[in-house]
């Protein structure tokens, strides 16, 4: 009887092992996703496989995508869509300010671009299928989701003014005005409130998520392009392009706390936090590179060359791996984190602008 057992044990492992090798290593591995690039000049996204970084999917989606951010259970992508067109970069005095062009007639500009391109593309992020676009206010360009999905908040540049999207419904709940091309946004890790960050003047409103007030307002230098905290909440993160310059924020008394010099050339673009919470990576655009610094003592630890221009920037799932947005080459750069190493990039033709890792939906 005892032998039967373990004849019968012993074959059971063998069956059990051989089907275990016959499963593909996609559906075995628990941490599979994807990487999701918005490409603002050809109106798609560029779908990366995070198994091999091999494109699998290119999705059309409408004009002009750039920020894009996925819901909390993965399965629906959000994209910024807009018909105002897109600009060259402005050249920059010698100081790295931008030089606006004199006696421009906005109303001019403003006749050229599509309105009706404008709003919040979403994507089925199983499928890889565009689903439908919702309103989302003149010409957005970045935005966040609160942590349960339910409310968007969306920066809109060209009327100076923030929006705030019932997710579900995708109905208008309120604006609130800021100041003159509001761009970047981020929300508090405890959901509480959130920043809108303006180019023109490097204004910075921190807006009540519940009130929708305005409960904190701060000035650094101009083109503050994004935000990101410490896991903690305690401090943000927000570059100021045109200077080269990391400011941190004290998000308890919402006040400027530090001022970090960013190596020469960097034009800070996208910001984040490692997930540990021990290091600051801020793309430089123009710079080629990413840095990265020390998210306690703000000291410098490296540059890192990647591709043209980088704008956005993501981690994937597992924090082993960073992606960069590399407009001019086309490209996406990917760095291992454990060596801080460009080791390959992927063409995303289109200039890409933004990306995010969105783990496999179960």
């Amino acid at each position: 009887m005892k032998a039967n057992f373990r004849r019968l044990s012993l074959a059971t492992f063998i069956c059990s092992a051989l089907l275990l090798c016959a499963t593909p290593a996609s559906s075995r591995a628990a941490d599979g996703y994807q990487i999701f690039v918005s490409n603002e000049k050809s109106g798609d996204l560029t779908v990366i496989s995070g198994a091999d970084f091999k494109v699998v999917a290119t999705i059309p989606i409408g004009k002009r995508p750039r920020g894009i951010h996925a819901s909390p259970d993965g399965k629906t992508v959000y994209v910024a869509l807009s018909g105002t067109p897109i600009e060259p970069p402005p050249p920059l005095d010698a100081s790295g300010n931008p030089i606006l062009l004199k006696n421009q007639n906005d109303d001019e500009e403003k006749a050229k671009a599509d309105k009706s391109a404008d709003g919040i593309g979403l994507v089925d992020a199983v499928s890889k299928k565009f689903l439908r676009k919702i309103p989302a206010g003149s010409d957005p360009e970045q935005f966040v989701l609160s942590a349960d999905g339910s409310r968007i908040y969306i920066a809109n540049e060209d009327v100076g003014a923030a929006t705030i999207l019932d997710a579900a419904t995708g109905k208008v709940v309120t604006f609130v005005p800021v100041s003159r091309e509001p761009e970047g946004v981020g929300i508090s890790p405890d959901g509480k409130f959130f920043y809108v960050t303006c180019e023109t003047a490097g204004d910075v409103f921190a807006i009540d998520a519940k009130t929708y007030k305005v409960i904190g307002h701060l000035q650094v230098h101009p083109r503050p392009r994004s935000v990101a905290f410490l896991p903690d909440g305690s401090r943000a993160f927000i570059p100021s392009e045109s200077v080269g310059e990391l400011n941190v924020i004290d998000t308890t008394n919402q006040t400027l706390l530090k001022v970090i010099t960013l190596p020469k050339g960097s034009r800070p673009m996208t910001v984040k936090v490692s997930p540990d919470g021990k290091k600051i990576y801020a793309s430089t655009g123009r710079g080629g590179t990413v840095v990265v610094l020390d998210a306690n003592t703000y000291e410098m630890l490296n540059t890192i060359p990647v591709g043209k221009r980088p704008w956005g920037i993501a981690f994937s799932p597992d924090g082993k791996f960073l992606f960069t947005a590399n407009g001019p080459s086309d490209d996406v750069s990917v760095v291992d984190l454990a060596t801080e190493k460009e080791i390959a990039r992927i063409k995303s033709p289109g200039s890409p602008w933004g990306l995010v890792a969105v783990p496999d939906a179960k």
